[in-house]
């Protein structure tokens, strides 16, 4: 729910202005809080914090925020602590004057400071200034569902939900050349960075502090793959089951009714079947996007209303055309802040639209894939490892905790990847195993002359991908776990972004159950063996899901993850619009692209290439923030 906003002299100096600068924050963020909006500013002029609201728990007036103790510390959050009413016991319903979550945090930190943030379960954003420490103290989720960005100008740090929210005091608009670097090369930015210089992500898993004219950032949580080969198969389908039932039940808990996204797959149907038994009288409602006129490569709908008619629930489902693109194109550019992952964001953004007109609260899917290991190119990069152990005579070692009996059958599911296959296996073929993913996932090698490269210095995204791939709480005992820790830490906040923004854009919350903290330890115990076997990626959520899905979704292998024909408009109805974006006077004169030359490629784009979105988008996101950076600047009083 909502949005955060605040100003800090670090220095505890006054901040000229600052009511002035809250006001404008809380304009820009606006669509993520229409229900209400807030200002407190301290009497000293050194802090100032903002909020607008979106109503989920506890609808009255007196929960809405800024909020204070009475004690003078006082909070802005975004978020939600589904634990919020076990902890109220914990500490005493005395304590309370209202029936919010965000009570809770502030009473929590009266009674256990700092390390409150432990006990809490769920996602969360904000920022509580300690009067008696004189203390700002900020926090973002475990895995980086809310967002938090911050900048720091002449001493003082300004934070909001979302960039655009700062950008009218940076001294300039520019891009980071090291976030460009890492999109080109992922189509998401890592540790911390974004695309604009000087404005960072607090990581997920953080903490940031800001006392005594000194501002600090820790990480507070971390996930181990430590291996738990003691317990067996059935052990931990009942643990799973135990805490997916736990998650949804939690996430379920509002003031306001609840619906769920549904793609088809394995994953969001899960979620969505399990929420549905906890809601009465069939209240449930799901959601769904579809490109019909595509065929049946494009709409996975049919699994979606499959499982709505198994679960007994109404469905909604948006057709989506070439005339939504042009049409919506770059308001998601503007709402994303900056671009990050694939054409499913569109998508996404329509889908969100089609389920604010009946619900403020969605439950998704999202973190199935990472934490359980459901992508193919998983799949692809073990199978080449497990040639390379059975040539080298090292299939015993501890390294290959999977067998050709669960690799074999799995392979049909690369049937659709030949031409991936080939390029990928084209060279560096049985080279060390961090080396062959960073190539899965480098999408940089298919970007030649279009990148002005010799003006992106020196920062090589494969060192931080590598310190990230071989991270020390990581074993050595599984290929599967340093590929799906790298995409945990890395993609999956991309998506995060994507699923917070195009939701909030339309004053909708989407909750995400597979991310609950317990149940993220527990997969990560799980041996490779576990995850993937007997022919089946994801093996142990198929075997907890099968009980409450139709079997036309439980014995799916045309796994799609929401495929958009971009390329089929950009070469059919959207190619006038795609052609004057990349030609326009200023696109021609961009520094660290030649469009010129990507103005070459439009024709050659495979079905499923992600090469003309990427800049596509990029281009946008200059047109969207570098090229109004006057309008920013103006927004706020001189």
């Amino acid at each position: 729910m909502c949005s955060i906003a605040g100003v800090k002299n670090i220095t505890n100096n006054p901040v000229p202005n600052n009511q002035e600068i809250i006001r404008v924050m809380n304009t820009l963020l606006r669509h993520r809080g229409p229900d209400g909006s807030g200002e407190w500013v301290h009497k000293n002029g050194s802090i100032a914090l903002g909020h607008n609201r979106l109503s989920i728990i506890d609808l009255s007036p007196e929960a809405a925020q800024p909020m204070t103790d009475g004690h003078g510390n006082w909070i802005v959050y975004n978020g939600e602590i589904y634990n919020y009413q076990e902890l109220r016991r914990e500490l005493g319903e005395e304590l309370f004057r209202t029936a919010s979550d965000t009570e809770v945090i502030l009473r929590a930190y009266e009674r256990w400071g700092e390390s409150c943030i432990n006990r809490f379960r769920g996602m969360f954003s904000f920022a509580l200034w300690d009067e008696r420490k004189q203390v700002l103290f900020c926090a973002r989720d475990r895995f980086g569902i809310k967002p938090f960005y911050y900048t720091i100008v002449d001493n003082v740090l300004y934070f909001a939900s979302e960039i655009k929210a700062l950008l009218p005091f940076v001294p300039d608009i520019e891009t980071d050349v090291e976030g460009l670097k890492d999109y080109l090369t992922f189509q998401f930015c890592l540790e911390g960075k974004t695309l604009f210089n000087g404005i960072r992500e607090l990581p997920p898993a953080h903490q940031l502090r800001v006392r005594d004219g000194n501002l600090r950032i820790d990480r507070y949580w971390e996930v181990y793959y430590n291996l738990d080969f003691d317990h067996t198969e059935k052990y931990f389908m009942e643990r799973l089951t135990e805490l997916l039932t736990e998650t949804v039940t939690l996430h379920m808990k509002s003031d306001v009714p609840v619906g769920a996204y549904i793609s088809g797959g394995l994953d969001s149907s899960t979620i969505a079947s399990l929420a549905a038994h906890l809601i009465p009288e069939n209240r449930m409602m799901g959601f769904n996007g579809r490109f019909s006129e595509y065929g049946e490569s494009f709409d996975e709908s049919p699994y979606a209303e499959t499982l709505a008619e198994h679960c007994g629930f109404d469905l909604k489902v948006r057709d989506i055309k070439c005339a939504d693109f042009l049409e919506h194109i770059q308001k998601v550019i503007y709402h994303l802040d900056y671009p990050v992952a694939g054409p499913g964001v569109l998508p996404q953004f329509l889908v969100s639209q089609e389920a604010s007109q009946y619900r403020k609260v969605v439950l998704g899917g999202q973190g199935g894939d990472e934490i359980f290991g459901g992508y193919t190119r998983y799949l692809v990069a073990y199978f080449e490892q497990c040639i390379k152990g059975a040539i080298e005579g090292t299939m015993n070692s501890p390294s290959f905790v999977l067998t050709y009996e669960s690799i074999i059958p799995n392979l049909t599911a690369l049937n659709d990847y030949k031409p991936m296959l080939k390029k990928f296996w084209r060279e560096g073929l049985f080279d060390e195993m961090d080396k062959r993913y960073f190539r899965l996932v480098n999408r940089a090698p298919d970007l030649r002359e279009e990148i002005r490269w010799e003006e992106l210095g020196e920062y090589s995204p494969y060192e931080t991908f590598r310190s990230i791939f071989k991270g020390k709480n990581v074993g050595k005992e599984s290929y599967l776990d340093q590929m799906t820790h790298f995409d945990f830490k890395t993609l999956l906040p991309a998506l995060l972004q994507v699923e917070d923004r195009m939701s909030m854009a339309w004053g909708v919350e989407s909750r995400v159950p597979f991310l609950d903290h317990p149940l993220v330890e527990l997969v990560a115990t799980m041996p490779a063996n576990i995850k993937i076997k007997d022919g089946r990626m994801k093996h142990i959520l198929h075997q907890v899901a099968r009980p409450h899905l139709p079997k036309k979704i439980t014995e799916r292998t045309d796994k799609k993850g929401f495929p958009t024909p971009f390329t089929q408009w950009m070469k059919g109805e959207a190619r006038d619009f795609v052609q004057d974006t990349f030609s326009s006077s200023k696109a021609l004169t961009r520094r660290f692209v030649d469009n010129k030359k990507v103005l070459d490629l439009l024709d050659g784009e495979l079905e499923f290439g992600r090469n003309i979105w990427g800049l596509l988008c990029l281009e946008l996101w200059q047109q969207e923030f570098h090229d109004k950076k006057t309008h920013f600047r103006s927004l706020i009083a001189k």
